[in-house]
């Protein structure tokens, strides 16, 4: 019996909603492989009750995983044990797909505030759970490898997804994983020296604490404090 999927992996097949379904759905599953909530080696669900699950029709989702797999995303296999799977080393940098003039960035900097700060906030009062903290710290472990941004960064998406979770909402959990896409593009243009990186990690660690001391005020505070480097950066790089 397998287990069930994690919220943020379940919010990756809730029923598109735009009337543009075919450039959303690329859209979702391609920023799930890049993030690596779909992990290389994954398989997707038969193309039947995907669909089903994605609330589109099956033509549409076919013309998704292909677009899909001609972009080096996905690979189809035929015969018994076939199906379509991420591929074993899928594109994880930015498509550059986030427009960095016309002060475009801005906005997405100012929608992170919103949901990062939002989602510590409810996650530090309706209570974290003793499991919940732990994979946070699991994921602020992983992040002691300065040396390694892709590894690092890995982990930080984790770290970020897990508050989202936390805090008990489908809606901003799609809304984290849209920003966290979103922010790999713009992150990829700054530079990532290590001690930069341990400094926010130790930010990270104090952030557990405060949410296992449900001090939502205290960690708001913290999440605007921890968003602002990557802001003064951005603007003196883009502005």
């Amino acid at each position: 019996m397998h287990a069930p999927p994690s919220p943020a992996v379940a919010a990756v097949f809730e029923p598109v909603q735009t009337a543009t379904t075919f450039e959303e759905t690329v859209e979702r599953l391609g920023t799930a492989i890049r993030l690596g909530l779909l992990a290389p080696g994954a398989r997707l669900p038969p193309e039947r009750e995907l669909a089903d699950q994605l609330g589109i029709a099956r033509s549409t989702l076919r013309q998704a995983l292909t677009a899909l797999t001609e972009s080096g995303h996905l690979i189809a296999q035929r015969g018994r044990g076939g199906g379509t799977f991420v591929a074993a080393a899928p594109p994880l940098a930015g498509t550059g797909e986030v427009e960095l003039g016309g002060g475009h960035w801005r906005e997405v900097l100012d929608y992170r505030v919103a949901v990062e700060v939002g989602a510590v906030v409810l996650a530090a009062e309706r209570g974290v759970s003793p499991a919940a903290l732990a994979r946070l710290r699991e994921h602020v472990e992983a992040m002691q490898e300065v040396g390694n941004f892709a590894v690092y960064r890995r982990a930080d998406v984790f770290f970020h997804l897990g508050i989202a979770e936390a805090a008990g909402s489908t809606r901003l959990m799609a809304a984290m994983t849209e920003l966290q896409g979103q922010m790999g593009e713009l992150i990829a243009h700054i530079a990532h020296p290590a001690p930069v990186l341990a400094q926010s990690n130790a930010q990270h660690a104090q952030l557990v604490d405060l949410l296992a001391r449900q001090d939502a005020w205290a960690a708001a505070q913290l999440v605007r404090e921890h968003l602002e480097g990557t802001e003064r950066v951005l603007a003196g790089l883009l502005r």
